[in-house]
């Protein structure tokens, strides 16, 4: 069916506890929306996610891909390469292959501010970023109309 759309969420398992909450979120608000189906894939961190975006992007089965994971500052300067990797790669998966890539990944500063952004007082990431690969998927069919 033309309408419908068929996600991939893609989740990493570093910092498990909030991941999961942003995979329950997302999954929750995919399910819940009439004519989207969704695929979960696991990885072990965020700096994993945008090989398997590209992957799953050049397989032609997905609208959107959604990758979803948490990096807490530490006391390192680690954090910052991962956080630079991740969204660049997924950044350049969306670019290279035209599918839109959502960078549902949470960057703070200590724990907290990622439960805030789990369902706390912040929202719930993970549902925001099913929202935003609907809306760019809809988006993205209006565009190849008019072209």
């Amino acid at each position: 069916m033309e309408n419908s759309i068929h996600l991939a969420l893609v989740t990493s398992q570093f910092n498990a506890d909030i991941t999961e909450k942003l995979f329950e979120g997302a999954q929750r608000v995919a399910h819940e929306t009439p004519g989207v189906t969704s695929q979960e894939f696991f990885v072990p961190g965020a700096i994993e996610l945008p090989l398997i975006a590209q992957k799953l992007a050049k397989t032609g089965k997905f609208q959107a891909i959604v990758c979803l994971g948490a990096v807490i500052r530490g006391e390192t300067t680690h954090y910052d390469y991962v956080c630079e990797q991740a969204s660049a790669g997924c950044q350049r998966v969306a670019l290279d292959t035209g599918i839109p890539v959502i960078f549902g990944v949470l960057t703070t500063e200590n724990e907290q501010q990622a439960w805030d952004r789990v369902g706390g007082r912040h929202g719930h990431k993970g549902e925001d970023a099913i929202i935003s690969a609907l809306q760019m998927v809809t988006l993205c069919r209006e565009i190849e109309r008019i072209i």
